[in-house]
């Protein structure tokens, strides 16, 4: 491992990650009666406002970054955002968020954007088109140039790139060997990229996207041949939970997500957890886990605000 594929890395130690992250065995009679030990690894408890998979994701690019000012992109929701927004602060860097919705620009912030000001970050608005053409070679240098940033680093949306993917990597060496199944709530694919090349042989990582589509397949194997040189590791994807698309939470989410909250005691994040935890209910009353087999879910943020 380089210094640049660890989370640790030199130019952030200040910042002091919680590594490896706690892993907690919660008893559930939803899983206990069909033979099933569930595991939470808590990348939740990583950082108090870099938590989880943004941590992982985000600490090799801001190594890269070298201390120029850091521009990545997100929905008017996103975690990603605000925790690049938190980094920056934390670390003295410039962000530039360019958010998708041009006409969002002229609305009262929302309280996800307006911590991403508050820490510093400055918002740059673009149209849906725009946004959708966003890793188009031409329209980035134009986004660019609009955001006043052409000389900044470029964080792809979501922060999954090369560098992330081998960032997640430890992710997966950190469970090696203690799970059977390793479950993780997916939206741009970099973590369960790294993840599945982390666990190695005899694990087997399982993503639940949380936006429909059905893309991710094809985006996780790109970031692997981006990042490893080819497939790595035994991974797959269960596209059945997403709710109706990314930040739907339904009613019968937000119930399932306070009876978890009741029933252990830990906090639910609802855009990417409640959708895992919900998926790992559903399959063990499906049978999907044989008797015996050993479960850990990727606990990757906590509720906002």
């Amino acid at each position: 491992m380089t210094s640049s594929d660890d989370p640790g890395s030199t130019a952030l130690t200040g910042l002091r990650p919680r590594l490896p992250s706690p892993l907690q065995e919660v008893t559930d009679e939803r899983f206990a009666r069909r033979g099933v030990r569930l595991l939470l690894k808590r990348d939740d408890l990583i950082h108090p406002e870099l938590v989880g998979n943004k941590w992982r994701k985000l600490a090799p690019n801001l190594a890269a970054a070298g201390g120029r000012t850091v521009l990545t992109f997100g929905g008017a929701y996103s975690n990603h955002l605000r925790a690049t927004a938190a980094a920056g602060r934390l670390l003295g860097l410039r962000t530039v968020g360019v958010v998708r919705g041009q006409e969002l620009a002229g609305r009262p912030l929302n309280p996800s954007l307006a911590r991403c000001v508050s820490d510093g970050m400055r918002l740059h608005f673009v149209d849906r088109s725009t946004y959708r053409r966003k890793t188009e070679p031409e329209t980035l240098a134009a986004v660019l140039r609009a955001a006043d940033a052409e000389t900044a680093y470029v964080v792809p949306e979501g922060g999954s790139n090369s560098l992330a993917v081998r960032g997640c990597r430890t992710l997966g060496a950190e469970l090696a060997g203690r799970a059977d199944v390793v479950a993780v709530a997916c939206g741009t694919g970099g973590t369960l990229a790294g993840l599945a090349a982390g666990l190695g042989t005899g694990g087997r990582a399982l993503g639940v996207p949380v936006l429909k589509g059905g893309f991710l397949a094809d985006v996780t194997r790109a970031l692997q041949d981006e990042a490893f040189g080819g497939p790595r590791g035994d991974w797959s994807l269960d596209d059945r939970f997403h709710f109706g698309g990314y930040a739907r939470v339904p009613e019968e989410l937000d119930a399932f997500a306070e009876d978890f909250e009741h029933r252990h005691g830990i906090p639910v994040e609802r855009l990417y957890v409640a959708k895992l935890l919900h998926a790992l209910v559903a399959l063990a009353e499906e049978g999907a886990f044989p008797r015996g087999s050993t479960v850990a879910a990727v606990i990757t943020g906590r509720p906002f605000p």
